[in-house]
């Protein structure tokens, strides 16, 4: 034996060694802490990390960069069919929820009978948190956040609210206030701007959260969506004044409203840091849907150079800014090629979180997470975007393959391609090494590195990889996908901006993808639209929005005219959407 070395600290040595094994067991298997940050109506050209310099988002690239980009992701054309997938992994069509949106005083939401993501994490111990946005039903309480497994919510029901006094004008002459704690109607938010007070809530939900359990923390935002309709676009002034660059007032505003959401990300980055949840996290940043470019709902977003905006099936409106980091990324700091769609997050995550997949019944997500984190050939090969019986549009991907027919139902105007592209208007004097330092010595940044120390050394050829390239649009480009005897055939990976049309080149894959579209058709329900209830005017409710169903109805809504949903949208936005 070694001079100096006893048996009893040989013992020791021994026993601590296991200690040290045990406690290293565990961290492995430690329950991660899961945060989803949903941006509403972010285009794929407002991150920096995409390649625009116009706008700088170094919170948000500072997660991009260390994380997971993921360039071949895919949401819904619109907010409430994105959110049911998000919460359920089904597809829209399998829910009933795939036309349109549910408008507030329509009397339907997600069916009670799906279970969602909060449930499912509920019952493996986590603590289930909801900030924002929900816009899944509210006419009765069961349809509401905190009867669908979240076990606090502070936010507002509706699709959109203004900033400030968070009142929703949710279809013509109906507004009321829509800012909810639990079921409680919340009067101390008014007048705080949205994005702060959902940012707020997070820090604060964090800074109390008992560490010893999971926490499921849904952070749905209202930016940047637009606001009410007489004023759509958002910000504190000094945050606009920012931007005096931008030429454009409405992107002004809207880079203002965007620079908010960014700090919100850093926030709560630095709140996990601080309480040392950091490590054990995984943090996904999605939009829900493309951006509403050029007026298209009153908002000044980019999904250049794709084609098309929000609630349309063109790249633009369906291919997503998305993010996913975490310390089990394995090479972090990487562009994620693999096709993904907003239906795997559930799987994705209930697999991250240890739990049974089994229990899951027949969903249309798949189990992403090894795929992702270890950089391996996805299981996914195809994903159905949407079939919208109501406006007769179908669009499905197969491999490299898109066949589309009737991709929005706005007018020939929004088939086509809409700026800013960020490369020509930037911070003034400022060139590229400039806004990558702002991201390595952003908020985000600064706790990342604590745990990754040397992650973002390689950002400059990552944020290239990231990039999407199109010539300019030839003279020539396909005009519209109108009819559903002759649809329009598209190669994505050599066409991502939707230019050449080749269905006439390529008539055995335009048979195929038609097949695969019948296919899913037959599972699919009837849309759950409802006609929307005088009953649920806000005015009748004290001037708030309310689970209406769950009380008598107001007398002096029996008798008034039972409308439609179908030109809902042209009433709230009318002719400024173009």
């Amino acid at each position: 034996m070694a001079s100096g070395v006893t048996p009893w600290l040989l013992g020791l040595i021994s026993l601590l060694a296991g200690y040290t094994a045990v406690a290293v067991a565990a961290a492995a298997n430690r329950q991660p802490h899961i945060i989803i940050i949903v941006a509403d109506d972010l285009g794929f050209n407002d991150v920096g990390f995409h390649g625009s310099t116009q706008i700088p988002t170094p919170n948000i690239d500072a997660l991009a960069y260390s994380g997971l980009i993921l360039n071949n992701y895919y949401v819904q054309p619109i907010c409430t069919p994105s959110r049911s997938a998000l919460m359920t992994g089904k597809h829209p069509i399998h829910t009933g929820l795939n036309h349109d949106v549910i408008y507030g005083p329509q009397p339907y939401g997600l069916p009670l009978g799906e279970q969602l993501l909060p449930q499912y994490l509920l019952r493996l111990g986590y603590t289930t948190r909801h900030v924002g946005k929900w816009h899944l039903g509210m006419a009765i309480q069961e349809l509401t956040p905190t009867y669908r497994g979240f076990i606090s919510h502070l936010g507002y029901w509706g699709g959109h609210q203004d900033y400030y006094d968070h009142t929703g004008f949710l279809a013509p002459g109906y507004w009321g206030y829509d800012l909810r704690r639990n079921m409680s109607v919340a009067r101390d938010g008014y007048g705080q701007y949205s994005t702060d007070l959902f940012t707020n809530e997070a820090v604060t939900i964090i800074s109390q959260h008992n560490t010893s359990q999971p926490l499921f923390l849904y952070l749905a935002h209202l930016a940047v969506h637009s606001g009410n309709p007489y004023a759509p676009l958002q910000a504190p002034a000094d945050v606009v004044e920012k931007f005096s660059y931008i030429e454009d007032e409405n992107r002004r505003k809207f880079a203002g409203m965007l620079w908010k959401l960014d700090e919100s990300v850093g926030h709560v980055v630095t709140a996990l840091d601080q309480r040392g949840m950091l490590q054990d996290s995984i943090i996904l940043f999605t939009t829900d849907n493309g951006g509403p470019a050029a007026g298209f709902n009153q908002n000044a977003a980019s999904n250049w150079p794709l084609r098309g905006v929000k609630a349309s099936m063109w790249e633009g409106g369906v291919r997503g800014a998305g993010v996913l980091w975490s310390p089990a990324v394995a090479r972090p700091g990487r562009v994620a090629p693999q096709m993904v769609h907003i239906t795997d997050w559930l799987p994705t995550l209930l697999s991250a979180a240890g739990g049974d997949l089994s229990v899951l019944g027949s969903i249309d997500g798949i189990d992403m997470w090894e795929t992702l984190t270890q950089g391996l050939t996805s299981p996914r090969k195809e994903f159905l975007i949407n079939i919208d019986p109501v406006f007769n549009g179908a669009a499905v991907r197969i491999g490299d393959w898109k066949l589309m027919h009737k991709p929005q139902a706005y007018g020939h105007h929004w088939d086509g391609w809409f700026g800013p592209s960020g490369r020509n208007q930037t911070v003034p004097q400022a060139q590229l090494e400039v806004i990558l330092q702002q991201v390595l010595h952003s908020p985000a940044a600064v706790a990342i590195k604590k745990i990754l120390p040397h992650v973002f050394d390689n950002v400059k050829s990552l944020r290239l990889k990231a990039e999407v390239h199109c010539l300019p649009v030839p003279v020539n480009a396909t005009q519209a996908c109108n009819s559903v005897a002759s649809p329009c055939l598209f190669h994505i990976p050599s066409d991502p901006c939707e230019y050449r049309d080749l269905s006439h080149d390529r008539p055995e894959v335009v048979s195929y993808l038609k097949s695969r579209l019948q296919y899913y058709n037959k599972s699919a329900v009837p849309p759950r639209n409802k006609p929307w209830d005088p009953a649920a005017n806000p005015k009748y409710w004290g001037y708030a929005w309310t689970n209406w169903k769950d009380y008598p109805v107001p007398p002096m809504s029996q008798g008034e005219t039972i409308r439609y949903e179908e030109n809902l949208f042209d009433d709230i936005y009318g002719d400024k959407r173009q």
